[in-house]
């Protein structure tokens, strides 16, 4: 097990935005005020060429959050090991500031889905979630911060609501948490909670990182309000506002800025991180 005092990140409490390749020019053109970048771990597990060779330039500049999207934390079997060698090498090259991975399972046997797909909140997924995360912690030698998912459906055979889940994998790994204020509106909006209350529930000591994307609208078969995390447009307004509260609680935090789908160019991207940054300006160091 880790030690609990080690940093969850070294990212620094400003903007960050998601990496795209399309904006490399314009980010050592002008990159304000973006401080931090966040890249998929996946695109960048290749033996050389451009893409690494873009990093490395912006590594000399920016600090870097890895994220990763394809080790299946939440899946039944054992973590891929080859995979997981491949990130241990990027992170020993790379030595980013953070690394982070999803609360969900995208594998099954064989076979990797094309998705995030969600977990039901019991002791025996507890057990075999924290002994992916001591693993991946152990391989890597560094903290992981966990994201909480979006959701669109609860199962009936939870035992832990999603914060006391959250809660207890930090006990039990040490790990940090990465809080996406989106997919809180999106899973309280969906399951018809309370975005404050859950955030009020949420274990913010251990929060080393903010994330924040857009999301689709959309309504469920009986009319009701349907939200899809699309990572494809602004943040929405109340979005923001959840932003706001949650900064209030845990004071600066270094926030991602997503846009992963229909990515726009860089003025409406960098609008978006001075957005974040005017919400950091507002909370007391």
């Amino acid at each position: 097990m880790l030690d609990m005092s080690r940093p969850l990140s070294h990212l620094p409490a400003a903007p960050g935005v998601g990496y795209k390749p399309q904006h490399f020019n314009d980010i050592l053109a002008n990159a304000q005020p973006v401080e931090w970048l966040e890249i998929h771990a996946e695109n960048y597990m290749g033996d050389g060429g451009r893409p690494l060779a873009q990093l490395r330039h912006l590594a000399e500049r920016f600090a870097i959050s890895v994220h990763g999207v394809g080790l299946s934390i939440g899946g039944e079997g054992r973590l891929d090991a080859a995979h997981l060698a491949r990130l241990k090498t990027l992170c020993d090259w790379l030595q980013p500031a953070s690394f982070s991975e999803h609360l969900a399972w995208s594998t099954h046997d064989s076979h990797f889905l094309n998705d995030l797909l969600p977990l039901p909140y019991t002791d025996a997924t507890l057990t075999r979630v924290a002994d992916h995360i001591d693993e991946v912690q152990n391989t890597l030698g560094r903290p992981m911060l966990l994201e909480n998912p979006s959701s669109y459906l609860a199962f009936d055979e939870s035992t832990y609501c999603e914060t006391e889940f959250l809660a207890e994998l930090t006990r039990r790994t040490a790990c940090g948490l990465l809080l996406d204020v989106n997919n809180v509106f999106i899973s309280a909006t969906n399951l018809r909670l309370d975005p404050r209350a859950y955030i009020d529930a949420f274990p913010l000591d251990r929060v080393g990182e903010i994330h924040l994307g857009g999301h689709d609208e959309d309504h469920d078969d009986h009319g009701a309000p349907l939200l899809i995390d699309s990572h494809g447009r602004e943040v929405a307004d109340p979005v923001w506002a959840l932003l706001d509260y949650t900064l209030a609680q845990t004071g600066p935090r270094p926030v991602l800025i997503e846009w992963d789908a229909n990515v726009p160019n860089w003025p409406l991207l960098a609008a978006e991180a001075r957005r974040a940054a005017k919400a950091l300006a507002k909370v007391p160091a």
